[in-house]
């Protein structure tokens, strides 16, 4: 009997959602516009109703569906239960309560960055590997860690938040969680902007950069023609994300960590990059420890949903 299972992820934006075989072939993808007004109260039943209306539309009955899994943007206890998720508008949320009561399905929730750790572990970048570190290069910088195949949450659902550690103390502007000096700040698309336009403010130097719009892409752009000042900007990028990278390895020790995210569209020059201080910094027996890109684009947070209820 052929058995499916739901894979959804949350963003501010879109609503990700996909319909899986149990194996991991996908059925279907599909995508709703995220309502955050009013408190975002119409997420979770406006996610339920089209859950439900693809089971209508493929003439799938309950009891062939194994379950929903789903993935949002703030830290989710094991319950399911989150306290805050600000860019979807929610305080104290049982989203697999309710979406559970809005759909009679069972369903598991975690955070979107833990959930997309999963995905890449089961069909991308990590497969093969059942530990694992995922970090994703965007606006800002999330990350999940696996352990022995499981997501690591945490007592308070803030395992993985590799974005908030700080490592720069002198840095005095607050990032967007409060804190001073997060790896966010210097290695997210926003950070390696904020680099550049320091660099260009420090001197006058000639660099491609200059009179134009600087965005990460512009970035490693202009270091791949051999932008001085891009080079210095992308090494500092490097070299900070790759003694982060090693401090963690101390702790999590994983056999692979998964680089994704905008930034990751850099390719292998990035990796290289990065390995390069890692290397240098990284524990002894930590040094062979594989750097990969992520395979799964957008489409992680619905996979590692999808796996996230598949394990429950």
């Amino acid at each position: 009997m052929r058995r499916y299972v739901f894979g959804i992820d949350i963003g501010g934006t879109t609503i990700k959602c996909g319909l899986f075989e149990e194996d991991g072939l996908v059925v279907e993808q599909w995508e709703l516009d995220t309502r955050t007004d009013d408190g975002g109260r119409y997420i979770l039943p406006d996610t339920g109703a089209s859950i439900l209306a693809k089971m209508a539309e493929l003439g799938i009955k309950r009891e062939d569906v194994v379950g929903v899994g789903i993935g949002v943007p703030g830290p989710v206890k094991a319950d399911g239960t989150v306290a805050m998720a600000v860019n979807l508008g929610w305080g104290f949320t049982d989203i697999a309560g309710e979406l559970s009561a809005y759909t009679n399905l069972e369903v598991k929730a975690g955070n979107d960055a833990n959930v997309a750790a999963l995905g890449e572990m089961w069909k991308g970048g990590g497969q093969g590997y059942t530990d694992l570190i995922m970090v994703t290069l965007g606006t800002g910088v999330g990350g999940g860690i696996i352990v022995n195949g499981q997501i690591v949450t945490g007592a308070h659902g803030a395992g993985g938040e590799i974005g908030h550690g700080r490592i720069d103390m002198d840095e005095r502007e607050a990032c967007n969680c409060g804190t001073c000096g997060c790896l966010e700040q210097t290695t997210s698309a926003t950070g390696i902007v904020k680099l550049a336009d320091g660099e260009l403010v420090a001197s006058d130097e000639a660099s491609l950069l200059r009179d134009t719009k600087v965005s990460a892409k512009s970035v490693f752009e202009a270091y791949g023609q051999g932008d001085a000042l891009a080079k210095r900007v992308v090494e500092r990028f490097a070299e900070t994300l790759g003694n982060a990278l090693a401090i963690y390895c101390c702790v999590a020790d994983p056999g692979v960590i998964v680089i994704g995210g905008g930034v990751s569209k850099a390719g292998t020059v990035l990796i290289d990059l990065i390995k390069k201080y890692f290397v240098r910094d990284a524990f002894s027996a930590c040094k062979d420890t594989k750097l990969e890109l992520a395979q799964l684009g957008n489409a992680a947070g619905i996979y590692g949903a999808a796996k996230l209820m598949l394990d429950a």
